[in-house]
């Protein structure tokens, strides 16, 4: 799997081997992290339980489908991956699938409001510990969110990023919000930390605006009172720094 199985793989390459194995087989024996004639060789064993998750769940199928797609096999006994990558081929992001997503984005939503809390908090005290907690959940917890509700099947675990920015649209606020809460590229030069959290902050509000009208009855009270502190703490010199992002 990986950058090997597509053709594309660096120096600093690591060698992604994946074994298929049956339910009482047990634990693999080679699985883990090894270093072969000078290569990271990354051994995983999957059983049949989890394969199915990878077509039920979408926060499994957006990392794992494209994966799939492009996999080599270097034994398969009986066509076994043979079928499960034509299967991977025919897999198709209905509505039952959207669905699901819808519920989980919802949740994620409001499981990331704790970094939310960090990061104001963090803004206020000039704590750096708490501003790292909430910069990592307002930008890959939220990419990651995002990721899943669009049905975005990413090539590859590198490119979170570039792929669900461009899903969403790479001129978009939302994703010129994430950039910056990534420490990307700034036309006012160089983003702090706590540039990066203000951005992340913001992108909570932008997050939560998108995914409105999907966010559950349940969630959605608690998702907006979070998007209203957001906009009531941050002060009008923290939301002017946004014209550099």
């Amino acid at each position: 799997m990986g950058s090997y199985a597509r053709g594309s793989p660096g120096p600093y390459s690591d060698i992604d081997l994946v074994c298929f194995t049956d339910e009482d087989m047990g634990p693999l024996s080679g699985k883990g992290s090894h270093l072969i004639d000078g290569n990271l060789v990354v051994v995983s064993q999957v059983t049949p339980d989890q394969i199915e998750t990878w077509f039920s769940q979408p926060e499994a199928a957006v990392e794992v489908i494209a994966g799939l797609r492009s996999g080599r096999p270097l034994i398969d006994r009986n066509a076994t991956f043979a079928s499960l990558q034509e299967r991977a081929q025919a897999f198709e992001w209905d509505a039952a699938m959207q669905h699901k997503a819808n519920a989980w984005a919802s949740k994620q939503l409001v499981g990331w409001i704790e970094e939310v809390h960090k990061g104001l908090e963090g803004l206020r005290r000039g704590d750096i510990g708490r501003m790292l907690h909430a910069r990592f959940g307002c930008s890959w917890g939220l990419s990651r969110v995002v990721c899943v509700q669009q049905g975005v099947l990413l090539s590859g675990d590198n490119a979170l990023y570039e792929e669900v920015t461009h899903a969403v649209g790479s001129e978009t606020t939302w994703a010129r919000l994430c950039g910056a809460a990534f420490g990307i590229g700034s036309a006012g030069g160089p983003l702090t930390l706590r540039d990066q959290v203000i951005a992340g902050l913001n992108l909570y509000v932008a997050t939560a605006q998108m995914l409105e009208e999907v966010l559950q009855p349940e969630d959605t009270p608690l998702i907006m009172e979070t998007v209203k502190l957001i906009k009531t703490t941050l002060t009008t010199s923290e939301w002017n720094r946004l014209a550099n992002f």
